[in-house]
């Protein structure tokens, strides 16, 4: 009992943060619960091994440990007995020996007082986090040292793997992304942090670092527009938006199938998408002198993402998200996921999309219906690619 109490005090963090903030934990006392009148009546030879268990724990007996304080009952049949009442561990040292936990909180104290050597600012996250320090106490010199590089050299504009930090890498800061932003929001200065990205995907944005870049691909429908005999290309944002082309027409589809199988269509692209991704197309601003046609799933979210594309490029249309197309493949059907739906409203819809939209959101057409693009007939898909 005592040590299962002194382990949920360690386990918490509490008896580490106590010794940061300040706080005096010991001498602790512990109450002790008592055995009521009946079970010293019905079950006194258990009572007195319990006693004896006490006892053998304490520092009487093993010379380290708790004192026992007792109090005096008067049991009718039993007569004056003296009970445990309360247990008193008056050394920390002693309750460390009990649980075994002495190297640990030696190896906190140390990794303690180096973080504050290096970030007295530290002192608060010590307090709040003990336990975070020790679960990474093998690595915690080599994340003092990844914080000074960055304090050093705010928002580098570097790539991850060209940090030059000794004994530390890439893959070092990778798996540890979670925990080193923690640290960092507490030893930069604001100026050193895009508050506006969060998360682990949006380390690098947060802290100055450069990333992956986002790629986009499309395909490129007639030959005569071909770069350099290349039809079907994957390149960065900034490159995409730079890019000079003589097309007329732009298709976004979804579905990587579909985007591969899309039909030569004379002077046109087609951009394979990503889904609410497309807001990666703002900065491509010479689609503002290009058609736009979008082609998703006939579902809530299908019509939310166009509806979304058309933030930013107000005149794109769509193809193959109407009631004809979704009435003829009936057979076809699927449903959403139930959580997933877009309930939302959307205001930049055709009346012909918004009534679709409408009558999907409240299932008057059937239950959660969805109709994925890569089902529809191929024939069916060409005609209407066709016949615009």
């Amino acid at each position: 009992m005592i040590q299962a109490h002194l382990l949920r005090l360690w386990d918490s963090g509490r008896w580490l943060a106590a010794q940061q903030g300040g706080e005096a934990l010991f001498p602790l006392t512990l109450n002790v619960r008592q055995p009521g009148t009946a079970e010293l009546g019905t079950q006194f030879d258990a009572v007195r091994h319990w006693i004896r268990q006490l006892e053998e724990g304490s520092r009487r007996h093993k010379g380290y440990g708790y004192e026992i304080t007792r109090r005096e009952i008067n049991h009718r049949q039993l007569g004056r007995n003296q009970l445990p009442d309360k247990i008193v561990l008056a050394d920390e040292a002693d309750a460390l020996r009990l649980i075994g936990k002495g190297a640990e909180k030696r190896r906190f104290e140390q990794l303690a007082a180096l973080s504050l050597q290096a970030f007295p600012v530290l002192a608060g996250y010590l307090v709040r986090r003990p336990m975070s320090v020790l679960e990474n106490a093998a690595d915690w010199p080599r994340i003092l040292a990844v914080l000074q590089w960055f304090v050093a050299n705010p928002r580098s504009q570097l790539y991850l793997r060209e940090l030059d930090i000794a004994g530390v890498d890439g893959k070092f800061i990778e798996a540890r992304k979670g925990l080193l932003a923690e640290l960092l929001d507490q030893v930069l200065p604001p100026g050193a942090i895009n508050v506006q990205a969060v998360g682990a995907r949006q380390f690098e944005a947060r802290y100055g670092l450069l990333a992956k870049p986002a790629l986009i691909r499309f395909r490129l429908l007639d030959a005569r527009h071909y770069l350099g005999g290349l039809s079907d290309l994957s390149v960065p944002v900034a490159q995409f938006a730079a890019l000079q082309t003589a097309v007329e027409r732009v298709f976004i589809t979804e579905n990587e199938i579909n985007g591969l199988a899309f039909p030569d269509v004379p002077h046109s692209m087609v951009i394979f998408g990503g889904g609410y991704g497309v807001e990666r197309l703002c900065d491509v601003r010479w689609l503002d002198c290009k058609q736009i046609i979008y082609w998703g799933d006939i579902d809530t979210h299908g019509f939310a993402i166009l509806d979304r594309l058309r933030t930013i490029f107000p005149h794109a249309g769509s193809i193959l998200m109407d009631i004809p197309t979704l009435e003829a493949h009936r057979s076809l059907w699927g449903s959403e996921e139930a959580h997933k739906r877009h309930l939302g409203k959307l205001s930049r819809l055709t009346p012909e999309e918004h009534t679709l939209f409408q009558l999907l959101q409240d299932d008057v057409l059937g239950q959660r219906i969805r109709m994925e693009q890569e089902r529809l007939g191929f024939h069916w898909v060409s005609a209407a690619i066709k016949n615009l």
